[in-house]
């Protein structure tokens, strides 16, 4: 009966081994469109309290209709992918940081993040035909950070 036992829980240790291997995100080596010159930009708002964050841009190019970006893994934190109407090509993930806020910010909690990640990469999250995939980014370059003004500036 013991003998029983052991080979159950056995069996059953095998079983969520194999399962939780199953689930994990496997990078891609390539993808079907190319990123252009990825980088990242930190930011201050020039009022106090304006708020400050990180900002990360993906320039894509040959982005076909069966593909669509999501989010994003960057230092820490999973962001949404966000487009401007006047340029569908450019991919912006923004991150808030605490500089700079409001005394009742509470920043976001690190999300728990599947991937070792160096503080120049970041993982996109994107599908293509339906399908959840993931793809690494290294070397992401850091511009110059943005002060904003207090006031926006006069136009003539």
């Amino acid at each position: 009966m013991i003998n029983f036992f052991k080979y159950i829980t056995f069996t059953f240790i095998v079983f969520a081994f194999f399962l939780q291997c199953s689930s994990v995100q496997k990078l891609q080596d390539s993808v079907s469109f190319k990123i252009e010159q990825p980088y990242y930009q930190n930011w201050v708002a020039g009022v106090k309290n304006g708020g400050s964050g990180i900002n990360i841009f993906i320039p894509v190019t040959n982005l076909k209709t069966n593909i669509a970006l999501d989010s994003l893994y960057f230092r820490g934190h999973k962001v949404l992918l966000e487009t401007k109407p006047n340029n569908p090509n450019l991919f912006i993930g923004r991150i808030l940081t605490e500089a700079n806020q409001n005394e009742d910010f509470s920043p976001k909690t690190e999300a728990e993040i599947p991937f070792d990640l160096k503080e120049n990469e970041a993982v996109i999250i994107y599908t293509e035909n339906d399908k959840k995939k993931y793809y690494k980014i290294d070397n992401i370059k850091e511009k110059q950070t943005e002060y904003f003004p207090s006031t926006p500036p006069k136009q003539n």
